[in-house]
């Protein structure tokens, strides 16, 4: 669930590297005349061929070429058909804020090749992409992963090592997130080394029973344990549309709670506890911090992807990411 209109910062991440879809298509049905000859068989795709730099377009020492070529790299390195070439790096009318122009393609040639253009940030370490302000650098995700790894603490399942961690921020009320958690659980089998963390991350404003419901699993968490509240997160998520109403929303965390192993009672008065509401808050304020704008997100290693992309594509992002922070699957 987008919580503004400019989701820009995914260009680093799946808009940078979206992959065609395939369209099927259906089989005609047995020809009355005869058909005509098969058409001749297509020349393979080519790479693009950008155009050549002009050097008059390089008027800003930094950041370097080779700073903005390592950051596309960490990026797009997962995908071994993306290529990148650096078109400009200009000066500004403001001081200490340059341009940035990138063209980016497929080495396949089945991708139409488009610009990718920011402004640096005075300290270099972000770019501004629309309204959105993302990490830049040579290491981009380095920060968000230091912060993560200090306070994500909501549940998690898998590994207490924090070396591969993969943490979700959603929405019980979100169907977005909902349909991200087949991803989740996918993940949790294949990375039996990652520490895959759940933070709430409520929208009360379009999603009123998300805060309870963030709420309540918290207490399921501190009462049950971790799995526990998976038990429980699981059955919310399937009773979403149960959330609906604050009525309906009481009948589905109950329940979800029962299925947890825990007496619904003792997690209401835990709910409506100042300790439990600071928490969800202090999670909401973490994905703030990260300048997380829709949910489900994902962050790896500090390094955000939405939740709901294709698992494959999930999948090679974290092996990748994880090779580069040098840790074992």
């Amino acid at each position: 669930m987008i919580r503004n209109s400019a989701r820009l910062a995914a260009l680093c991440v799946l808009a940078l590297m979206s992959s065609v879809a395939h369209k099927a298509t259906a089989q005609d049905q047995t020809p009355t005349t005869p058909p005509a000859a098969p058409p001749a068989p297509s020349a393979p795709a080519a790479p693009p061929a950008f155009p050549k730099p002009d050097p008059a377009d390089f008027t800003a020492d930094t950041p370097s070429k080779e700073t903005v070529n390592s950051f596309m790299q960490a990026n797009l390195g997962f995908d071994p058909n993306a290529m990148w070439q650096v078109q400009a790096i200009q000066k500004t009318q403001l001081p200490s804020i340059n341009r940035v122009v990138v063209f980016v393609g497929d080495k396949a040639g089945k991708q139409q090749p488009y610009r990718f253009a920011f402004l640096t940030a005075p300290d270099m370490k972000h770019i501004m992409v629309g309204d959105r302000i993302i990490p830049f650098g040579e290491h981009p995700f380095e920060e968000h992963r230091a912060i993560l790894q200090q306070k994500a603490n909501g549940p998690y399942r898998g590994s207490a090592s924090k070396d591969l961690e993969l943490v979700e921020f959603a929405d019980f009320q979100c169907p977005h997130c909902k349909a991200a958690q087949a991803n989740m659980d996918k993940l949790v089998t294949d990375f039996p080394n990652a520490r895959i963390v759940f933070e709430n991350d409520p929208i009360p404003s379009i999603h009123p029973e998300s805060v309870t419901a963030a709420q309540y699993g918290l207490c399921v968490a501190k009462l049950g344990g971790n799995s526990a509240f998976f038990t429980f997160a699981a059955a919310v998520f399937e009773g979403q549309e149960g959330l609906a109403t604050a009525d309906g929303a009481t009948l589905t965390l109950n329940s979800s709670v029962t299925k947890a192993g825990l007496e619904p009672a003792k997690v209401q008065a835990c709910a409506n506890t100042p300790e439990i509401k600071s928490a969800v808050e202090a999670s909401t304020q973490l994905a703030k911090d990260l300048d997380i704008s829709s949910v489900p997100t994902l962050a790896i290693n500090g390094r955000q992807v939405p939740a709901n992309a294709p698992y494959e594509t999930l999948k090679q992002i974290i092996e990748y990411q994880a090779k580069q922070d040098g840790v074992t699957k």
